[in-house]
């Protein structure tokens, strides 16, 4: 069958088989950041944007993003850059892994609730699986990296 959509904002039309999932098209496209991690729909490492919304590809198959817009974390760069420093100088990086997932979702949870309370941010990670850390670095680089952005609204209204 034929696929045509938009990836990181490139046209993408290609033959699949009827049973691709979303993950394997991406991998397949040089989209390395979209991991296999669990096979359940249960670590967040697929984490993919689907006209904006975050979607775990390892569950979709990739005939259902016909004519949608998918971004993953390659065509995000610009908007990631700032906030990845903040979980690396928390050391929530150890192996790395995980963070391609926890990224796309914080991005979502700041696009959906620019302000989040730390109850808020672990709610909405929640999904996310990380082995070698307890989420408290990656909490801690989220709010040091929300706070920065208070200063920096704050140093420009003044």
């Amino acid at each position: 069958m034929e696929l045509t959509l938009t990836l990181n904002g490139k046209p993408v039309t290609e033959q699949i088989e009827p049973g691709l999932l979303l993950i394997d098209f991406l991998r397949s496209h040089g989209c390395y950041s979209v991991k296999r991690g669990c096979e359940t729909s249960n670590c967040g490492l697929c984490t993919v944007f689907l006209d904006g919304r975050p979607v775990l590809s390892c569950s979709l198959l990739a005939a259902r993003a016909a004519g949608h817009h998918i971004q993953t974390l390659e065509g995000l760069q610009e908007e990631a850059a700032d906030f990845v420093g903040f979980i690396a100088d928390q050391g929530a990086d150890q192996c790395g892994f995980c963070n391609p997932g926890f990224v796309m979702n914080t991005l979502a949870l700041l696009r959906e609730n620019p302000d989040p309370s730390d109850d808020e941010i672990r709610a909405y990670l929640a999904g996310n699986l990380c082995r070698c850390s307890g989420y408290e670095g990656q909490l801690r680089g989220i709010r040091n990296y929300l706070n920065s952005r208070k200063k920096e609204g704050g140093a420009h209204g003044a």
